[in-house]
């Protein structure tokens, strides 16, 4: 058997109208969007480090007495 005696199988299409006569428009519009909904989503922002943090440099001022290493480490 020989590469030239096999034929491949003609590739199913993605989309096929079964109703109506849209314009090449309207299929343009309707190839994006299933496209875009394949493509993966990628909306979330890189976590920042503490250090960087503006808010952080907003902090309580520091107590002094018994037990004041303790309240240093508590949230605001």
């Amino acid at each position: 058997m020989t590469d030239e005696s096999i034929t491949p199988e003609p590739a199913r299409p993605m989309l096929r109208v079964v109703k109506g006569d849209p314009t090449a428009e309207e299929l343009a519009a309707l190839v994006a969007v299933v496209a875009s909904l394949s493509a993966p989503v990628t909306t979330a922002k890189p976590d920042r480090p503490l250090w960087g943090r503006p808010e952080l440099t907003h902090r309580r001022p520091m107590s002094t007495g018994a037990g004041a290493w303790r309240q240093s480490s508590l949230p605001h």
